[in-house]
Parts: C-alpha cells; structure tokens; sequence
C-alpha cells in the first residue's frame, strides 16, 4: 500500500496545530481526517476505518488516555500519541492503555513522520505473518479471502472471515467472546454472543476434519476462544 492510501485520524483540539498535522500530512500524501473530541474521534474512527491515529492526550470531553482504550476494545489501528505531556509515568500511562508510540510536543516533522511510517510497517507485517493460514490440508489466504483444500475452494462468508481475521491476528492466545463480537459487529452488539457461537459452528464446519472435536479452533470454557495452529 503506498502513502497516498493510508488514511490517518488527527485527534487533537487545538485548530493551529490540527492545520500543521494535516499540512504535514497531506504533502507526505496521505488522506487525513480530524476530530476535536474523543467522542468525535470514535465516531471517525468507525466510519472511515483509518489505518493510523495520531492522538493528543489533552481533549476538550475526555482525556486521550481514555479515548485510547476504548479505541482498542474494538480496533488493532496503530496509534501514535502527540502530547504535552512530558513526564515518564504519563508516557508510560498512555503506552499501557494501548498506544503504540509517544512523541511530545513541539515535535519535529521529520520525526513525527517517520514514527507513523513506522507503525504503518509493523501493522502491515503483523498483517503479513497471518495473511495466510495453514490448517492440515486447508490454506486460507485472508487477505484474498481465499480458502483452498486438493480437492478445491471453500467458501467463507464476509462475516466468517472476519471472525477468523481477529482469531488469527491472536493465534495461540485466547481472544474473548467479548473482544470478537466488538471487532466484528461493533460495540454496539457486544452482548450478542449467540451469533458468534453460531458463526464458530459454521467455521468448523469448514476447517476441521472433525468439527464435533475442533482441533484448530478451540473453546476456552467461559472465557472465547483461540485458534491453535499446528507445529509445523
């Protein structure tokens, strides 16, 4: 994906630096979109699905920290911190609530620049190591959203994919029915675990030899589930 098709949500409440970032971004080419307040900045970041935030701590309706967290029950999207806020603990706050990066005001271009270039790489090469899955005889290309066997193609359905989409972005570990519901269906729906169970039974279907003892994609009583891929 080259520059120009990267879009990032500028958070920040302060107009004159809002005009700076998105100056600074848009002649670097990328596409931007802005909020002033963390309840915005939600609303942007479910509609245009941004591929990188840049983020101000210090919002006018709730403390950026806070916007953070609640970003990250339900989206992976890197975010990149851009804050006043210059103490260890503070920085350390922010990086525990899911941030990605940290840079303090005044910032330097160059640098802030380069920081978001390097998100953007680490998101897409953890993209790449679960682009593909190989379960036995069945390969799943995610990104294609292609699922080939030897005896031909299976088909998945939009919703089914993403399901296996956040399973395999946490293979090996256990992804709550909470945290799939939020990042497939939204927030909104986070007590509507039928669905899920319902979609987990018709992948299992279609990727276990025998989906009545799941291999691949397996219960944790209580708590989700967790896709398990075999030793190689």
């Amino acid at each position: 994906m080259t520059q120009s098709q990267y879009r990032v949500l500028i958070v920040e409440d302060e107009p004159g630096i809002r005009d700076i970032l998105r100056t600074l971004l848009q002649t670097a080419n990328y596409r931007v979109v802005e909020a002033d307040t963390a309840a915005r900045a939600e609303i942007e970041a479910r509609s245009h699905k941004p591929d990188l935030l840049i983020v101000d701590l210090g919002l006018p309706d709730a403390d950026g920290e806070l916007l953070i967290r609640n970003i990250r029950k339900w989206s992976p999207v890197p975010i990149l911190v851009l804050s006043a806020r210059t103490m260890e603990e503070q920085k350390i706050a922010a990086l525990d609530a899911g941030a990605d990066d940290y840079v303090t005001k005044p910032f330097s271009a160059p640098e802030l620049l380069a920081r978001a270039r390097a998100a953007l790489r680490r998101n897409a090469r953890g993209a790449e190591q679960t682009s593909v899955l190989k379960l036995g005889n069945l390969a799943i290309d995610l990104g294609q959203r292609l699922a080939i066997t030897p005896n031909g193609e299976v088909h998945f359905t939009p919703m089914e994919f993403r399901v296996l989409q956040c399973l395999a972005r946490e293979a090996g570990r256990i992804v709550t029915q909470n945290q799939l519901v939020r990042e497939v269906w939204g927030p909104d729906r986070e007590s509507d675990t039928r669905s899920l169970r319902v979609f987990i039974k018709n992948i299992r279907q279609k990727i276990e030899p025998d989906p009545a003892r799941p291999a691949y994609l397996v219960t944790e009583a209580g708590i989700g589930y967790r896709l398990v891929m075999p030793s190689r």
